[in-house]
């Protein structure tokens, strides 16, 4: 049975419908499942899923869902209004009351808001945007797919305005110990981050959170901000907020890799600041994620020790083998390809850090190759892996499957926002890989406050077999051993 409703005047945030579509896709008797608002992008991809897509347009919201039965699409449409309801319930008027705020300045003028988080799709959210900056609010743009033209031009408008824009593609950001997007739980401290990287942020904030050291803020600024056509316009200025902050001490910038004229401009504008600021900008011969925590943690006042492994149950990889790195987060992808790239040579990805290494459009692995399932592309109408993992699982089996495949290596990312269980989503395909002679080899990244249990998520990849690491570096490093003749100790 397949059913596609039109819900008019409903407008839910991406994130949230990501989540819902997938609870309602995980229902026995539900084949598929797509719950979103009614873009052009939205369509194509109901379209592909076999539905008839109807008369709509992108204000309204769309559900859509192949059942086995009827009183199987009638408990799936249920469990779609269920799920809704919990995840937006607004505050009732009363009769006669204001009709609820349709525009991000009208709800500021009725709110004592500071902060404004936009999850409208990319083809929108530049608009959302600007009414955020004109409302005078910190403005955090969650939303992916937007232009670097907008970009620039959004964050030229907001230094006019005196207002930081986090983002766009901002997946991460802790402001005043609220987590905002993907955010580890961590405690409060003297250390505030600057980060044009999502997942290096919640990495970073993770082992420093496992080395006992606090975080003031963690400011987002979009994984574009240290390239050469934005020119860390955001980062400048948040660099400056973080320096005027009581609670601040220490600040530390952590970016992909960054153009290097940018990086030194930035290194620059920070040695002109009142408070101390280390640097944590991924490259050839710059330093990990994982020195630079210790780096930090040193610099605090702390105790450095090394994060915990486990080891695994396959010691050495498929002889001859290639390397294959099968990532969530984008900024780890790019820490594992920086070592693999200086003990193996080129690396093929579809965000290879030289252009002459990219992956074909189908993505299939060549020789040694990493894939960032949360690249932009991957997520146009998807949810992003760190809510959904199937497509991951599914590269698993494959990569498994493909005989010139040595040694698998993997992140599981935990925090708000994440799924309930990534680990767990995960651990069928490892063991299959484990008990087919395949070396897995995993970073979780994550602290002992998130949901997800950070003890559960390790023990749930270990018991499939996989060597598990809360250092991504040191997962790499690894994996790396156990494509050598032997394995490892």
């Amino acid at each position: 049975m397949r059913s596609v409703q039109v819900r008019r005047g409903a407008y839910v945030d991406s994130v949230t419908l990501m989540q819902v579509s997938r609870r309602v896709a995980a229902l026995d008797g539900v084949s598929s499942a797509l719950v979103a608002m009614a873009t052009e992008l939205n369509l194509d991809l109901a379209a592909g899923m076999g539905f008839d897509v109807p008369d709509t347009s992108p204000n309204e919201l769309m559900v859509a869902v192949d059942a086995s039965s009827d009183d199987v699409l009638a408990v799936a449409l249920a469990e779609v209004d269920a799920a809704l309801a919990e995840a937006s319930r607004p505050a009732a008027t009363g009769f006669g009351g204001a009709p609820p705020p349709t525009t991000v300045r009208a709800a500021a003028a009725r709110s004592e808001a500071t902060v404004a988080l936009i999850s409208t799709p990319g083809a929108y959210a530049f608009a959302d945007a600007v009414d955020a900056v004109d409302a005078g609010l910190l403005t955090m743009v969650f939303s992916d797919n937007v232009p670097v033209e907008q970009e620039v031009a959004l964050k030229e408008y907001a230094d006019r305005a005196g207002v930081l824009v986090m983002g766009p593609d901002c997946g991460t950001a802790v402001v005043g110990g609220v987590g905002l997007g993907f955010a580890n739980v961590v405690r409060p401290g003297p250390v505030g981050l600057v980060a044009a990287s999502g997942t290096g942020a919640q990495h970073l904030m993770s082992l420093l959170d496992g080395a006992g050291i606090g975080v003031s803020h963690c400011l987002g600024v979009g994984g574009r901000d240290l390239s050469a056509a934005v020119g860390a316009r955001s980062t400048l200025r948040a660099l400056d907020l973080l320096d005027a902050d009581e609670a601040t001490s220490l600040i530390v910038v952590v970016s992909k890799p960054p153009a290097p004229e940018v990086a030194e401009a930035v290194r620059a504008h920070a040695a002109s600041l009142a408070t101390p600021v280390l640097f944590g900008l991924l490259g050839p011969g710059q330093p990990d994620l994982t020195a630079t925590a210790a780096s930090v943690v040193e610099a605090a006042g702390g105790t450095w020790t090394a994060p915990e492994h486990w080891s695994g149950s396959v010691t050495a990889g498929r002889a001859g083998g290639a390397l294959r790195g099968l990532f969530a987060g984008g900024t780890l992808c790019d820490e594992a390809m920086l070592l693999a790239v200086a003990a193996l040579g080129p690396v093929r990805s579809n965000i290879p850090l030289d252009p002459g290494w990219a992956l074909g459009d189908d993505l299939r692995s060549d020789g040694h190759t990493m894939v960032d399932f949360g690249d932009d592309r991957l997520t146009q109408g998807r949810p992003h892996p760190m809510i959904d993992g199937t497509l991951r699982v599914d590269r698993v089996r494959a990569e498994v499957a493909d005989l010139a495949t040595g040694v698998l290596l993997l992140d599981v990312v935990l925090g708000l926002g994440a799924a309930d269980d990534p680990a767990g989503e995960l651990a069928p395909a490892v063991r299959e890989a484990t008990s087919a002679g395949v070396p897995v080899v995993a970073s979780v990244v994550g602290t002992r406050d998130d949901p997800q249990g950070l003890r559960s998520q390790v023990a749930a990849l270990n018991d499939a077999g996989a060597w598990v690491y809360l250092s991504n570096a040191e997962a790499a490093r690894r994996a790396l051993d156990l494509l050598t003749p032997g394995g490892a100790a």
